[in-house]
Order: structure tokens, then C-alpha cells, then sequence
């Protein structure tokens, strides 16, 4: 194994600038308005000049693409491989970092270079599914595992043999989706922890309509926490009826606190119970042994709920975690 790290750059949307990196021998990324980089000497320059340059973004998008830029001024080494990807053809081209960083606002729309000696071309049909994955994530730049490096390099090489009938597509096409599903249920929890005290109530009240109640939150107490009601009308006149109490932290729901939530229910009600930072031991063991029945709700079970009832959602809900639906084939 070589001790060499090898990275995907990918050239621009869908792969435009794929031609220009080849017969220029670079690869190189954009947001061009940060400058040239080859006097700025670290990380925390870098991430100033972004938020100089960048007052529109938020948070994340300024973390990201400071993330991007400083990996390639300061982790990219001149020895380091290189990969860039052509989804028309299916072909990764693959190279020889042979430059230190460099700022040309000339030669390409992306003013950001690496020199490149390009080694060879490796179809995707000769990956396997594990490096396909891997090489498929959305990153305009991101380092390979040693396992795909290894598996790329033996392909450039001509050492790897090709498999036959170890893996059908259906498999592959399984294994991938699988993946994707399980990044985007993440990606989704993510969101719903970014959200405020006052959102993720909000957004429990929305995935409860969503399974066809109407709800009422109570304003705020001296807690500054809300409950909510929920009812087939309402008003807490049809059955079931529904008390709702969500906390939005890190730390874990503890028997004490259960016991309050159950100590406060009456007959003919139900109870639900959401916590973004789950349940102890002592917590489950309360709901359990209740005699009015009550339902726990961690910040798994609370995303793939949302993922559920995420088509009924209303305007208010889809505000609060915005989604969108991806086709895959069968």
C-alpha cells in the first residue's frame, strides 16, 4: 500500500470543465473571490477570508467551503493522487499531484490550480461496488479511502483481475441505495437538531397532522416549554387524545422527569413523549409500567417518521425540514 493520499476533484457541474482539466494537466476548484491563497499561511486565514468574501452564506456553506479550500492549499502534497470523474463516458482519469498551489485567474474558469501528470483512465465498470460508493459522494473535493486507492491504482496497473458474476446490478444498485438512504436519514437528523426549542415543537405539531390530527400548542411556560394537543377535531373532544411533550437537547430524558409527564396525564388520554437527546433507562422503564399508555419518540424514530408522513406535510412543515423526493430505479 502506498503511503500516498489520493483525492477525487471533481470539474465543476456535471463534470463541464472534465476536457479542460485533462488537456491542461490540473485540476483546480473555484470561489475565486477569496483570492490568491499562496501567502496565507493557515486554516483559521482561510476560514476569515471566506466569511470577508462570503457575507450571504450560512454557516454551514461558509464551514464547507472553507473546509474545501483549506484541504486543497494545505492537505493536497505534490506526490498525491489525483482523481476526476467523466459521467458521460464512465471513466475516472487519474494522476500524479506534481505542484505545489497555485493561483492562475487565466488558464480556467476556476482560478484555484494543482498541476497534474495524468497516469491513465479507469472505467467504473471495473470498480468495485464499495469504490463506486465511495467515489460518489457530492464533495466538490474529498479524500479516498486506502481501500478504493489501492483498488484504483491496481486498475491503472493492470493488476487486478476482473470479476465475473460476483455481482449482479441488482445487487449493487441494493447496496448503493441502502447507503444513500442511511446518509440522507442522518442528513435529516442533522436538520432537526440545527432547528430551536420553538421549531422542533413546532415541527412535532406538523408530523402529527401529517398522520391526520389537528393539534394546539400551548404558549410557553415558565420552562420555556410547550406542550401540545392533539385530536381527530381538535378541541380534545374525540378520541384519541393526545398530550404531547418534546425537549431539544442533548442530554437524556430521566425517570424523574417521565414520572412528571405520566404524574400529569388523566384517564382517556395518551401520552407522547419526544426528546432529541433520547431516553434513560430509568425514563423507558416508567412509560413501560405506566397505566395510561405512553410513546417514546428519540431523534431517530422522529426522522423516520417525518420521512414517513413527509407527503402530507403542511406549508408551516416542510418550511421547518425541507426535503426533496429522489427517483431511484427497481
Amino acid at each position: 500500500m502506498t503511503n500516498k493520499n489520493m483525492w477525487m476533484v471533481r470539474a465543476g457541474e456535471n463534470a463541464r470543465l472534465f476536457n479542460e482539466f485533462k488537456n491542461n494537466n490540473v485540476v483546480a476548484i473555484g470561489w475565486n473571490d477569496v483570492g490568491d491563497l499562496s501567502k496565507v499561511s493557515t486554516p483559521e486565514e482561510i476560514k476569515r477570508i471566506v466569511r470577508e468574501k462570503y457575507p450571504e452564506y450560512k454557516l454551514g456553506k461558509l464551514n464547507i467551503t472553507a473546509g474545501q479550500l483549506i484541504k486543497f492549499r494545505f492537505k493536497f502534497k505534490k506526490g498525491d493522487y489525483v482523481v476526476t470523474y467523466d459521467p458521460e463516458s464512465r471513466i475516472y482519469l487519474a494522476g500524479e499531484i506534481n505542484t505545489d498551489y497555485r493561483y492562475n485567474p487565466k488558464l480556467l474558469e476556476y482560478f484555484h490550480i494543482r498541476q497534474v501528470k495524468w497516469l491513465g483512465e479507469v472505467s467504473r465498470d471495473l470498480l468495485s461496488t464499495s469504490t463506486k460508493n465511495t467515489l460518489g459522494a457530492i464533495s466538490t473535493l474529498f479524500e479516498l479511502s486506502e481501500s478504493a486507492e489501492e483498488e484504483i491504482l491496481q486498475v491503472l496497473e493492470k493488476k487486478k483481475e476482473i470479476p465475473e458474476g460476483i455481482e449482479s446490478a441488482e445487487e449493487e444498485m441494493e447496496t448503493i441505495k441502502e447507503d444513500m438512504i442511511g446518509k440522507a436519514h442522518e442528513f435529516i437528523k442533522d436538520k432537526i437538531l440545527a432547528l430551536n426549542w420553538e421549531e422542533m415543537e413546532e415541527l412535532v405539531a406538523a408530523f402529527l397532522r401529517g398522520m391526520g390530527y389537528k393539534t394546539m400548542v400551548t404558549p410557553k411556560g415558565a420552562d420555556r416549554g410547550r406542550d401540545i394537543y392533539a385530536s381527530p377535531d381538535g378541541l380534545g373532544l374525540e378520541d384519541p387524545r393526545i398530550i404531547v411533550e418534546v425537549k431539544h437537547r442533548s442530554g437524556q430524558v430521566g425517570g424523574k422527569e417521565m414520572r412528571s409527564f405520566i404524574g400529569g396525564l388523566r384517564q382517556g388520554t395518551k401520552g407522547l413523549y419526544v426528546s432529541t437527546g433520547g431516553f434513560s433507562k430509568d425514563a423507558k422503564y416508567e412509560a413501560e409500567r405506566s397505566n395510561i399508555p405512553v410513546t417514546l419518540i428519540d431523534l431517530d424514530v422522529l426522522a423516520k417518521l417525518i420521512t414517513q408522513y413527509y407527503d402530507n406535510f403542511d406549508v408551516e412543515g416542510k418550511k421547518l425540514i425541507p426535503l426533496i423526493k429522489i427517483y431511484w430505479p427497481v
